[in-house]
């Protein structure tokens, strides 16, 4: 069986910064820029949309392990773009670099880890742990 997913899949995925995705409106800081809690999700809907087609059916992916820098503050306004690119794949582990840039400056970056399960299995699983 060949497996569904290879190195060098690749995503982007852009955000115009509001309010409410500033540290204050997300309770991560005081500072009304771009919280870091946002750009983890910004960076995480890249690795989903770079492997979302390559997906077997009844499998999707969940986030393990994040590193992150966040290297520079974004205000209101200005317009971030993440890109994952899926740099290995180790059975059901997937490893994708990421970055975040704000016109030619790099906002933050670094690694994240998904892991490749069965979606209604995940769930059930998830139902009992509560």
């Amino acid at each position: 069986m060949q497996e569904p997913f290879s190195p060098g899949s690749t995503a982007r995925v852009e955000l115009t910064v509001t309010d409410a995705d500033t540290a204050q409106a997300i309770g991560s800081g005081d500072v009304p820029v771009l919280g870091t809690p946002r750009i983890l999700a910004l960076a995480e809907a890249a690795t989903v949309a770079a492997i979302t087609r390559q997906l077997p059916g009844g499998a999707t992916t969940v986030g393990v392990r994040i590193e992150l820098d966040h290297r520079a503050a974004t205000p209101v306004g200005r317009t971030v773009v993440a890109r994952a690119r899926l740099t290995e794949v180790d059975g059901r582990r997937l490893l994708f670099a990421i970055s975040v840039t704000e016109g030619g400056s790099t906002v933050a970056e670094g690694r994240v880890e998904r892991l490749l399960v069965d979606r209604q299995r995940f769930i059930e699983r998830a139902g009992r742990s509560s």
